[in-house]
Order: C-alpha cells, then sequence, then structure tokens
C-alpha cells in the first residue's frame, strides 16, 4: 500500500510539471542587507489534479539571509504527505541570490536566482535538479510588473533526456508593495516538452511586524495543467534595520 500510494503522489507531480509543487511563486526584485533575513512558509494544495491522487499537500520552509546588498543566500527545507502516511520530509534546495544595484540606473531592476534542488523520489522523479531564474521588476504607476524567464534541467532522473526546459513565470500587483492589501494576478508555465499554463489570482495582505500573508488560486488553462490548486506564502522578515 505504501508503494502504491508513492506512485500516485509520483504521477501527481509528473503530470504538474510546469510548476513546482513545493513553492509557486514569482520571484521579485528583493534585497537584503547584511545580517537581514527572511524565513517564509509556502503550503501548497493541489485540490484538483489530472491525476487520480487529487488533494497533494507540500509544504516548504525557506530561510534567506543577506550577505552583502546584493547578494543573499536561501536554504529549503521541502515536505510533503502522502496519502495515508502523513507529513514526510521530502528534501532540501539551496539558492544563492542576485541583485544589480539600483545605482546602475537600468530599464528594469535586476536579478537572478540559481537553484540547486534535492528531492526524495517518493515526492519528485528528477530528484536533482537546477534551475536558473532572472528578475525583470518594472513599476509603471500603481503597476508592478514581474517576470522570471526560467530555464531548468534535470540533473538526475527521467526528465534528463528533455533537456533544458523554459518555464516563464509572470505576475502583475496593483499597490505599493507596502499597502496593507494588494491584488495580484500570476502566470506559470511550460514551454517544453509540453505546452503547460496556469494563472492565480490573488492578494497580499500585510499583516503588519513584517510579516506579509500571500493568498492565491490557481486554475489551469490547458489540458495537462493541475485543474485547482490553492497557494499560501507567509513571509517574516527579522535582523538588521537601519
Amino acid at each position: 500500500m505504501r508503494r502504491y500510494c508513492q506512485g500516485l503522489l509520483l504521477l501527481a507531480a509528473v503530470c504538474a510539471r510546469a510548476q513546482d509543487p513545493f513553492e509557486i511563486h514569482v520571484y521579485e526584485y528583493e534585497t537584503l542587507k547584511p545580517l537581514q533575513f527572511t524565513l517564509e512558509q509556502h503550503l501548497n494544495y493541489w485540490a484538483v489534479t489530472t491525476a487520480p491522487s487529487d488533494q497533494q499537500l507540500h509544504m516548504t520552509y525557506e530561510l534567506t539571509g543577506g550577505i552583502t546588498d546584493q547578494i543573499s543566500v536561501g536554504f529549503m527545507q521541502l515536505n510533503g504527505v502522502i496519502p495515508s502516511q502523513g507529513l514526510e520530509y521530502a528534501g532540501w534546495r539551496v539558492l544563492p541570490h542576485f541583485y544589480a544595484p539600483k545605482s546602475w540606473h537600468l530599464p528594469v531592476d535586476l536579478g537572478f536566482v540559481a537553484e540547486f534542488s534535492f528531492v526524495r523520489p517518493q515526492f519528485l522523479p528528477d530528484t536533482r535538479h537546477v534551475e536558473l531564474r532572472p528578475i525583470l521588476e518594472r513599476t509603471l504607476g500603481a503597476y508592478q510588473l514581474d517576470f522570471n524567464p526560467v530555464v531548468a534541467r534535470a540533473l538526475h532522473g527521467p526528465g534528463v533526456h528533455d533537456g533544458w526546459t523554459f518555464e516563464p513565470a509572470a505576475r502583475v500587483a496593483y499597490g505599493e508593495k507596502t499597502a496593507r492589501v494588494r491584488p495580484y494576478l500570476e502566470w506559470y508555465a511550460e514551454i517544453n516538452p509540453v505546452e503547460v499554463h496556469q494563472i492565480y489570482p490573488g492578494v497580499d495582505l500585510d499583516l503588519g511586524h513584517n510579516i506579509v500573508w500571500s493568498l492565491g488560486v490557481g486554475a489551469g488553462l490547458t489540458s495537462d495543467s493541475p485543474r485547482l490548486v490553492i497557494k499560501s506564502h507567509l513571509e517574516f522578515e527579522f535582523g538588521r534595520h537601519d
């Protein structure tokens, strides 16, 4: 029974290839000062998928710390629920962040995040992969636009034969970053080897005390997309402030 349940979870992950089950997030231009930190929780509930194993839950904790004003490093601890087995450890990731200084006066705020992932095979068929995520951000009036033209490659598992895949993501948010309520619309896709598209309307809620809670509901636009996904992202900033 345990192998059967793990197989169902693995099938769900394969059917949701365009979307990382542990982190559904469009990266913004967010620098940290040295000794400044963010602690994040990503909670994603796969309510309806194309696989027979609906109602999957993935929980991730991410700690990111500033090294310089333009460089930070994040570490993720991954967890997932296997049917009838409960919450289990799923793996870990390391994410170096780099940001171009605003003093360069570029037409867009520019950043880059590399992600190196090590996941147990019960949760994803590609147990090791690398993801390269440029960040392009621009504010136009009351709107903030973010675009992540992501490229990714499996380093171990069946996806190695697919080579590099293009997995772009974008976000449009209305209002200042410090607004109490900030609605947004996000788009996630995979162009190769299959074409998958999802949209996520949602809202960022500033709860005060350096805590922001983001909620979104995703709907698939193509036959290979998960039908319904609910995501929560809770972020707490602490450490140096000057």
